[in-house]
């Protein structure tokens, strides 16, 4: 057991000079104590690969687990958390307050209940990935209850939200052809909120927030005049549009009543690929010239 109270506040160094354990990790074994499993939410985590730990609207404490490159794999660190009761390995969960300051939160237990789930969160190299996220449950029934990072959901919600300003600056990243397809994505979409504007029309995006996930997902335009949802694609390669298809029913599913939908894309794509978004009543448009041309899906 860690002799240190709940709420107590110290430098994450004292914790390691007492207990052991690695300093870098955010998962480790005291070493110098019974072993007990360590974990400690980070500020860096937070900053560079989205991670979202902290109090859920369940009375759970939500935590990332390790990995920083690719898709999460339940094992190292990860393993050890989902094993802990059958290895008898108390867990103890610290959360950052400042730079090198950690506050305790108790001593906790992995929910018995949905133990962990998976999240969409970026890698350290900005590549979506999907991450594992265990749900854990304090042994006290004394806890702090702070707010950190976003608001806790327990239900989906959707919400309009203002189109902000696009970064448009081309990244000086090397040989990221990805990052120069969003710089011409974001192009494209302020070009096209322009042209709505001269003909009088007013666009937003939707904002979802999933339940339990707690992801947030952003749609490109939503049209509400016309129950319209679009998404915008910086290229027009078959990938580009697969992936779109795939992004507009993922946001369809959670707007009601139902909008309809659009493929907003630089270029005119292969007839295949309109004929493709026909067939699922998608509207395809391209930017022509300084207009924009439709094909609109058949009704």
């Amino acid at each position: 057991m860690l002799d240190i109270r709940i709420n107590e506040q110290l430098r994450r160094r004292t914790v390691h000079d007492r207990f052991g354990g690695n300093r870098q990790q955010g998962i480790t074994p005291a070493t110098k104590a019974d072993n007990e499993l360590m974990l400690f939410s980070s500020l860096k985590g937070a900053r560079l690969y989205g991670y979202v730990d902290g109090w859920g609207a369940d009375g759970h404490y939500h935590y990332t687990g390790e990995g920083t490159v690719g898709d999460q794999d339940m094992v190292g660190g990860n393993l050890n958390i989902l094993h802990h009761r059958k290895d008898r390995r108390p867990v103890y969960v610290f959360r950052p307050v400042s730079p090198g300051v950690v506050e305790h939160l108790g001593e906790f237990t992995l929910a018995e209940d949905k133990p962990w789930y998976r999240m969409d969160r970026p890698d350290k190299f900005g590549e979506m990935r999907s991450v594992i996220t265990f749900r854990l449950k304090p042994v006290s029934e004394e806890r702090v209850d702070l707010p950190q990072g976003p608001p806790r959901h327990s239900q989906t919600t959707v919400e309009d939200v203002a189109v902000e300003q696009s970064i448009v600056k081309k990244t000086r990243v090397p040989a990221q052809a990805e990052r120069e397809a969003e710089r011409r994505e974001a192009v494209l979409v302020d070009r096209y909120l322009r042209h709505l504007r001269r003909q009088g029309v007013t666009a937003t995006r939707k904002k979802i927030t999933l339940g339990d996930e707690r992801t947030v997902l952003r749609t490109d335009i939503y049209v509400a005049a016309d129950n319209f949802l679009i998404e915008a694609k910086g290229t027009i390669s078959r990938e580009a549009i697969r992936s779109a298809i795939g992004q507009l029913f993922d946001y369809q599913r959670y707007i009601s009543p139902r909008p309809a939908l659009g493929l907003l894309l630089p270029d005119q794509p292969r007839e295949d690929m309109i004929d493709l978004c026909a067939a699922l009543n998608i509207t395809s448009i391209w930017a022509e010239g300084d207009s924009f041309q439709v094909h609109k899906a058949s009704p």
